[in-house]
Formats: C-alpha cells, sequence, structure tokens
C-alpha cells in the first residue's frame, strides 16, 4: 500500500514526541545503558527540544500515513541545522523510523523514496546521514540504495560515545 505524507508543524508535537520515542527506544534501548539511554530520551525527546527544531524552518519533520495511521516519520536538515557542514550543498537525512508493528512491509523504502524526491527539489549535491557502526541492517539498507560511505562522526547516548558512518547518495 502506498503511503501519504504529512509536513509536521505545532499541532503535530504531541504525536511526534510520541513516535521520535517509541521508534528510538523500539530500535536502541537494548543495545545501550540504562541510565545513559533514559537521559538521552529525556533530552532528545522532550517536548521543548522538538517544539524547538519544529519552529526552526531548517528542520523539517514528516509523518508517513498508511490510510489514517501513523506508520513513521522522518526528519530532515538543512544549511546550518545540519550535524555536519560540508563545503558543498547538501541535506541531512537525521531520522527515518518506521513503527515496530509497520516494519518489514517495505515502508523504509517508500519512505527513502519520497525524502530523495523532496530533497532533489532542494538543488543539493548529496543527501547525507549518520547511522550507527553496529546497525548492520540499516547500512545494508542504505547501501542497496545507493548510499556510500564517506566518514565517521561521533555520536553520543549520554555518556555513552559511539560511532556514526557517514553515508551519501550524490545527485550531481
Amino acid at each position: 500500500m502506498s503511503l501519504t505524507y504529512h509536513k509536521c508543524n505545532l499541532k503535530d508535537i504531541d504525536g511526534l514526541v510520541k513516535i521520535s520515542k517509541e521508534t528510538f527506544i523500539d530500535t536502541f534501548e537494548k543495545d545501550n545503558n540504562p541510565e545513559d539511554f533514559k537521559n538521552y530520551i529525556d533530552n532528545a525527546f522532550s517536548k521543548a527540544q522538538l517544539e524547538k527544531e519544529l519552529l526552526n524552518s531548517n528542520c523539517l519533520f514528516y509523518f508517513a500515513y498508511e490510510a489514517h495511521e501513523l506508520v513513521g516519520y522522518f526528519k530532515l536538515n538543512v544549511d546550518d541545522a545540519q550535524n555536519e557542514q560540508f563545503e558543498t550543498n547538501s541535506v541531512e537525512l537525521e531520522r527515518i523510523y518506521i513503527t515496530k508493528e509497520h516494519q518489514n512491509k517495505h515502508f523504509g523504502k517508500q519512505l527513502l523514496n519520497q525524502i530523495i524526491s523532496i530533497v532533489k527539489t532542494m538543488n543539493v549535491s548529496f543527501l547525507w546521514l549518520g547511522v550507527w557502526e553496529e546497525n548492520k541492517a540499516a547500512i545494508r539498507f542504505y547501501e542497496r540504495h545507493g548510499f556510500n560511505k564517506f566518514g565517521l562522526h561521533p555520536y553520543y547516548i549520554g555518556k555513552d560515545k559511539q560511532t556514526d558512518l557517514l553515508m551519501r547518495l550524490n545527485f550531481i
């Protein structure tokens, strides 16, 4: 089934907090120190933090729906909202998540295709993301869709320093 998309605004804050926490917990809680993880979740996905990001015109959140059911979301960062800056124009895919009960339905591919379609209208050289080096399934997913590794950067879950692989999809 085809997904539909909704660009989030402040009216969506409660749903954004809920899906952000839920999908991140489902994906990573088992692999992290409980105290560090709780602190990270409480800060990164707090209502205040997500409101701040929604108010930043360079942070773009989208909900994905199957029929009228929320099945996932993604976040794009442009210009100075990106977590890394490059010499050429780029867009960062900071988050892409499907709810646990809707995984393995090829929704990730649909979300990624929508993301690529949106980013191509921005006339940038490439789309990039950071993916935890231990998340082998996600790395394979991005590689299957044309992303290539090009660097590393640190990512902190509380005090735990982890390493993200930087991957990019070139448009030019």
